[in-house]
């Protein structure tokens, strides 16, 4: 294996983006751990990922769908129809930029965390009656700061070899987060995110929980991971990780909020021939189920997405690592209406010492 496959990841191991999800489709799927390669090496790392996400394009299961499109599905009148009576988006831009520092004491063990600075620019048609899904209808949310952090730790010490793992971590409800009571309109959470512009802003409307920078939910992560060498050039991995929320901050009545599971699994090949750079291909699917609760949008945040990801890794210095990805969609599958990227891309760096 060459070095860079060897010194690349204790750290990016646990690098895999912490988006907030209000969506099949919001959060980043790349696996950055598999983007940097894994170690058994021993030491710190410290890893900074940037990652865009514009969901412009509003999708019903399979297909793209327009808003006129959704009118004419839902005349005045009459009962909305499959997939249901909810609100309908507009777009979605994301930008995530995460920090990360990773502790490995051994060639078993590590321990992570990481630090996410979300940054989340939302339009909404809101509803799906026809005469409130044009452009003088739309709403608009600017969601900002510090996003909920993850701890998770590692153990790869199952095969001599160290290239079997698995991880067990957590996230906590670190962002700002919250909505509000369907019933009395008061506002719940920590500083809940509110409309600046358009008819929801007039009303005095709290942007979905789910969009928020944090969510107030502590998960459970899970996570496994292996690679190998399967010629003189080519290592292949494949990876898999489920987070679900064991806890949750909002629990009032009428104001109550549980983010759906989410599963992930990646596999692709690293071309290592050149310790230099090494170019890449990976396989992401991700499938989320709803979320739950009064303040939840129980109907347009669940799915399975499959994503093509093509990328590079190169050694900038002799500790100092960088790569860059691009996600095309393959396949997806959104339950109600959704906005969906047609691409997505993550860029990042990791310094090891």
């Amino acid at each position: 294996m060459s070095s860079l496959f060897l010194r690349g990841a204790v750290l990016a191991l646990f690098v895999t983006p912490v988006a907030a999800q209000a969506c099949a489709t919001c959060g980043c799927s790349l696996s950055a751990d598999a983007a940097m390669g894994y170690s058994a090496m021993s030491g710190w790392r410290v890893n900074l990922e940037y990652d865009f996400i514009d969901q412009d394009q509003l999708r019903a299961r399979y297909s793209p769908i327009s808003p006129a499109q959704v009118a004419a599905l839902n005349p005045p009148g009459s009962t909305p129809q499959n997939p249901g009576s909810q609100e309908v988006e507009h777009g979605t831009i994301n930008r995530y930029l995460t920090a990360g520092i990773t502790y490995s004491p051994s060639a078993n063990w590590a321990i992570s965390a990481l630090i996410p600075f979300i940054n989340r620019t939302h339009t909404t048609y809101n509803n799906v009656s026809p005469d409130q899904l044009t452009a003088a209808d739309l709403s608009d949310a600017h969601s900002v700061g510090l996003g909920d952090i993850k701890l998770i730790g590692a153990y790869q010490g199952l095969l001599p070899t160290h290239n079997l793992g698995v991880q067990l971590g957590f996230k906590l409800p670190t962002g700002r987060y919250g909505g509000q009571d369907v019933v009395t309109g008061a506002s719940v959470g920590r500083d809940p995110v509110f409309f600046k512009t358009g008819p929801n802003a007039a009303l005095g409307e709290a942007l979905d929980s789910s969009l928020n920078p944090g969510n107030g939910s502590t998960d459970l992560i899970l996570g496994a991971y292996y690679y190998q060498a399967i010629s003189q050039n080519f290592d292949a991995f494949v990876n898999g990780q489920i987070q679900t929320a064991i806890a949750h901050n909002l629990d009032l009545q009428n104001a109550d909020f549980r983010p759906g599971t989410s599963e992930n699994l990646s596999f692709g090949l690293r071309y290592e021939r050149n310790p230099g750079w090494t170019p890449q291909l990976q396989v992401n699917l991700t499938h989320k189920l709803h979320d739950q609760g009064a303040l939840a949008d129980n109907t347009d945040t669940a799915g399975t997405v499959v994503y093509l990801s093509p990328g590079l890794t190169a050694m900038v210095a002799r500790q100092l690592h960088a790569f860059a990805f691009v996600q095309r969609p393959v396949f997806s599958y959104l339950e109600g209406y959704q906005v969906f990227p047609h691409w997505t891309g993550s860029v990042g760096l990791s310094y090891a010492f």
